[in-house]
């Protein structure tokens, strides 16, 4: 469903993307985890067609910036881009417009309801909590049922109730054979929903593994994160650790 081939992205002189990879198969649910900075939303925005790179990025095998891509592609962002002019309702009828969705009604009803925002339709965007926000962010992106969708960060500043029912929805996508890319850097929150996950380090995939490949070494999703996040600084400390034992018994 999405193939990211060779993806470099420079601001300056700052590497953001390092020559990233990698496919995504139909259906699944992919986490891509790294530390702040480490160069998700970077990818993110890329695929999105959002920032110019080098590099080929396909979705359905098509340009992810031609216009039959951009009709099978979703995003939330990490940050809601609400209209503090618009009522919830307003967002939901102005997303339906700009992609000419037919009988979307029941299905914005049905989100907002999901979400706890149906007694919420005829308040202004900036009337929104954070939380709110980011509650109508999610159905904005759902509304257009994707094929493929992106979500930077979504659990942030959501409640445990709406965090429930988002991995629900993450749950149905892929009962529906769509495909997720989901970014976060907080793993708890995508522990048992994933399929693939890609671990950044630094603009550069570090790892590339199954949840069927890390269940049979044994290993946790956290224990391979921290492995490949900060094991060499782990092996540095040691190193210097272990030097500085050898000058105190030198001394004594």
């Amino acid at each position: 469903m999405l193939e990211v081939n060779h993806v470099t992205k420079r601001y300056g002189k700052n590497l953001a993307n390092n020559d990233l990879s990698f496919k995504l198969e139909e259906g699944s649910i992919t986490v891509l985890l790294g530390p702040n900075g480490a160069g998700k939303s970077t990818i993110m925005k890329s695929i999105i067609g959002f920032l110019r790179y080098e590099g080929d990025i396909k979705i359905g095998g098509m340009d992810n910036k031609s216009r039959e891509a951009r009709k099978i592609l979703g995003y939330i962002p990490e940050m809601p881009a609400l209209y503090p002019n618009l009522t919830v309702s307003e967002h939901m009828e102005f997303v339906a417009r700009a992609y000419k969705l037919k009988d979307y009604k029941a299905y914005a009803d049905e989100l907002l309801e999901t979400f706890e925002l149906s007694d919420k339709k005829k308040k202004f965007g900036d009337e929104l909590s954070k939380g709110m926000q980011q509650k109508l962010n999610i159905c904005l992106g759902l509304l257009t049922k994707p094929s493929m969708i992106l979500m930077d960060e979504p659990m942030i500043g959501l409640d445990p109730h709406a965090i429930l029912k988002l991995k629900g929805m993450i749950e149905s996508l892929r009962a529906d054979g769509r495909t997720a890319l989901i970014s976060t850097h907080i793993i708890d929150s995508v522990d048992m929903l994933w399929d693939r996950a890609i671990i950044m380090k630094g603009g550069r995939i570090m790892k590339n593994v199954t949840k069927s490949e890390l269940d049979s070494s044994g290993e946790t999703l956290e224990q391979l994160f921290f492995e490949v996040t900060e094991g060499e600084e782990l092996k540095e400390e040691a190193k210097k650790d272990k030097a500085e034992e050898s000058e105190g018994s030198a001394e004594l």
